[in-house]
C-alpha cells in the first residue's frame, strides 16, 4: 500500500488523479477518476492503460505518445494528449504526468493528472471542434496551452479552417469561461465606426448619437474579446488598438474619462502578419502584442484522415440528416484538396446531399470536379498556380460583378475580395463586355 501521504495528495486533486508505479500500476485514486471511468480500479492490480483505454498494452506499444515512458527517460514532468473511454464515451484528455520522488530524490511513482477536454471530440458533436489527426491534436494541445493563461493568442490559418470556434474554445477552457465572449469583425470598419463600436459614446458625440452607448470593449469587461481579421484593420487605426492593448485603458467618443479595460485578447487572420509587418503595412509593435501566442490552424488538406468524419457529422447536423455517404463517396470525398477548407466541405455535403433520391449519397451525387479527377487541374477552386489565370478568365468574361464571379467560384463575395486581393487584381479595371 502506498504511503499515506500520497493518497492524501491524491485526494487533494480536484481533477480526476491517479498515483502509479513503474508497471502502470494504480496504487491510489481519488473519487474524480473513479467517476470517470467505467471500468472500476483495483488498488495494486488495474493498469492505468486498461481502465484509461479498455487496453490490454501501454499506449507506447498501441501508437500513442505515453508520458510514463517520458518521465521514466526525463525524470522530468511530462504532458501528453489521449482520447479515453470514459462514462461519456470516448473523450479527449490532457495528461499531465509528474515524477513522484522520496527524501533521497529517488522517483518511486508518477503522479497523473487529467484534464478533460469539453471543447473538442473525436465524434460528431454539437458547438465542439471535430477530429482525430495529428494535425488536429497538434491544434487541440496550442488551444489546451493558451487557455491556461492570459497571454493574447493570434490565429493565423486559411479561410475557413473554424478559426472562430477555435477562439471561443480557447475561451471556453479558460478561467473566463463564465464571462462574455464579445467578437469584432474588423474588416471594413471606418475610423469612426471602429471607434464608436470598439469603446462606445457619449450621447451627443456625433450627429445621430442620442444616447450614450457601451462599446465592445466594455461589454467584454472580466470575458474574451475576439478580433477577427485584425490584419484588415488600416495602420491609422492600428495606432488606437495598440494604445488601448499597451495602457489597458480607453474613452468613449465624445467623452473625457479614462475607463478601464479588463479582457483576455484574442485575434485572428487569413492574413500572413508577419509579411504585412515587413512590407509596412501592419504595425511591429502591435504585433508582438497581439502574437504573445502564435497559433496556425491546419488546412483541411492536411486533415486528411478527419475528412470523412467531418462529411458524416455536417450531414448529420443538415436537414438531410436521414442520408448517409456510401464508402465510395466518402473515399472520394477524402482525397479532394479542399481549398475552401471546413466551409467548402459544409457547400459540398448539401449540395451532393440535395442531388440524392434516396437515402445514400453516391459518388454520382457529388461536383464533377471532385468525381473527375482528370478536369480537377481546370477547377476554379485550384491549386494557386491556376487560380489567378481562372479569375482573370472570369474578370474578362463578366467584367465589374462580385456577385457572378464569386457564384461562379462558389465561394462568397468577401473570399472573392481576398482572392483578387492575393493576385494583385482590381476588379473595378474590367468591364463587362459588349
Amino acid at each position: 500500500m502506498v504511503h499515506q501521504t500520497i493518497q492524501a495528495i491524491i485526494e487533494s486533486v480536484e481533477k480526476p488523479a491517479i498515483y502509479i508505479t513503474n508497471d502502470y500500476s494504480i496504487e491510489a485514486v481519488n473519487q474524480a477518476y473513479r467517476d470517470t471511468y467505467k471500468t472500476e480500479v483495483l488498488l495494486g492490480k488495474s493498469k492505468c492503460y486498461e481502465v484509461s483505454h479498455n487496453a490490454t498494452k501501454p499506449c507506447d506499444q498501441q501508437g500513442e505518445t505515453c508520458p510514463l515512458s517520458s518521465c521514466k527517460i526525463t525524470d522530468k514532468n511530462s504532458s501528453a494528449l489521449h482520447i479515453h473511454r470514459t462514462e461519456l464515451g470516448d473523450v479527449y484528455c490532457s495528461i499531465l504526468m509528474k515524477p513522484v520522488k522520496n527524501n533521497d530524490g529517488i522517483t518511486i511513482g508518477f503522479l497523473e493528472i487529467l484534464e478533460k477536454i469539453d471543447f473538442a471530440s473525436s465524434v460528431s458533436s454539437d458547438r465542439k471542434l471535430i477530429g482525430k489527426s495529428q494535425p488536429f491534436q497538434n491544434l487541440l494541445k496550442m488551444i489546451t496551452r493558451s487557455a491556461s493563461s492570459n497571454i493574447s493568442v493570434l490565429l493565423q490559418g486559411d479561410t475557413g479552417t473554424g478559426k472562430e470556434l477555435v477562439a471561443l474554445s480557447i475561451h471556453q477552457a479558460s478561467k473566463r469561461k463564465n464571462e462574455a465572449f464579445i467578437e469584432v469583425e474588423c474588416t471594413g470598419l471606418s475610423e469612426s465606426l471602429f471607434e464608436s463600436e470598439l469603446f462606445g459614446h457619449e450621447k451627443g458625440a456625433f450627429t445621430g448619437a442620442n444616447t450614450s452607448k457601451k462599446g465592445l470593449v466594455c461589454l467584454a469587461n472580466n470575458g474574451t474579446l475576439f478580433l477577427d481579421e485584425i490584419g484588415d484593420v488600416p495602420l491609422n487605426l492600428q495606432v488606437k488598438l495598440l494604445r488601448l492593448i499597451e495602457t489597458g485603458y480607453y474613452r468613449r467618443v465624445g467623452g473625457i474619462d479614462k475607463k478601464k479595460a479588463n479582457f483576455r485578447l484574442i485575434c485572428a487572420s487569413h492574413k500572413n502578419i508577419e509579411k504585412m509587418v515587413v512590407e509596412g503595412t501592419f504595425r511591429e509593435d502591435l504585433y508582438y502584442r497581439i502574437a504573445g501566442f502564435p497559433i496556425r490552424l491546419p488546412t483541411l488538406k492536411e486533415r486528411q484522415s478527419d475528412i470523412s468524419l467531418l462529411a458524416e457529422h455536417l450531414l448529420s447536423k443538415s436537414e438531410f440528416s436521414s442520408k448517409m455517404f456510401s464508402p465510395e463517396a466518402l473515399t472520394k470525398l477524402s482525397n479532394y484538396h479542399y481549398p475552401g477548407n471546413i466551409r467548402e466541405l459544409k457547400n459540398i455535403v448539401q449540395r451532393s446531399a440535395l442531388l440524392s433520391d434516396d437515402e445514400f449519397i453516391n459518388i454520382e451525387h457529388l461536383p464533377q470536379h471532385i468525381t473527375n479527377a482528370s478536369k480537377m487541374e481546370d477547377h476554379p477552386a485550384n491549386l494557386l498556380s491556376n487560380e489567378k489565370k481562372y479569375l482573370i478568365g472570369l474578370l474578362n468574361k463578366y467584367g465589374n460583378q462580385p456577385k457572378i464571379i464569386a457564384d461562379n467560384l462558389e465561394v462568397s463575395v468577401r473570399t472573392l475580395y481576398r482572392k483578387l486581393q492575393k493576385h494583385q487584381l482590381n476588379i473595378r479595371e474590367y468591364t463587362l463586355p459588349k
